[in-house]
């Protein structure tokens, strides 16, 4: 069976340095329509992230502030924060025999990841050439797959789901099969 995983995070910066409000995956099979399961979401703290120097901008603080108020109360929240060290070894078991690794564009989810596994000093239990995008295949389809179905806005497991959904709506409108 293929077994891939969408990721999905909420940040304080758009920088690789970014504090990380949460992370969301879900497993799935991208050539069935079968249900995304196996859904976590983590919380790394906040105050522990703040005394590695990772960064929070003008720019997206202004961005959290103009969101829905409970949305904005559930991100900054410190219920349920784990320390980092706890994040990154869960998020590393995780991925432990998924096949391939989805996010909506390479450049921000994994690298902001990886930067905090850098700072860390835990290695990433995935390779490059594992990871793929989903914002490239949505942009093939004659209409964004995202708008109208989801919800729960901001929320990095909901937003992993959701993703995870539409790579398999994407995969069926173009007859995609396994290798």
């Amino acid at each position: 069976m293929t077994t891939h995983a969408m990721i999905d995070i909420e940040t304080l910066d758009t920088e690789d340095t970014a504090v990380i409000l949460s992370i969301g995956v879900c497993k799935f099979n991208p050539y069935t329509s079968e249900q995304p399961h196996t859904r976590q979401l983590w919380l790394p703290s906040l105050e522990e992230q703040f005394k590695l120097d990772r960064t929070a901008s003008e720019s997206t603080l202004e961005w959290w502030s103009k969101q829905d108020p409970e949305i904005l109360e559930r991100a900054l929240s410190e219920v349920g924060r784990q320390s980092c060290v706890t994040v990154a070894k869960e998020i590393n078991k995780y991925f432990v025999g998924v096949d391939e690794i989805w996010a909506q564009g390479v450049l921000f989810d994994i690298n902001i990841i990886a930067n905090l596994f850098k700072m860390l000093d835990i290695h990433t239990n995935w390779a490059y050439w594992q990871i793929s995008d989903s914002r490239t295949i949505f942009k093939m389809m004659p209409q964004d797959p995202r708008k109208g179905l989801q919800e729960d806005l901001h929320d990095a497991s909901a937003d992993a789901y959701y993703q995870a959904v539409c790579v398999q709506k994407t995969f069926a409108q173009f007859g995609v099969t396994p290798r």
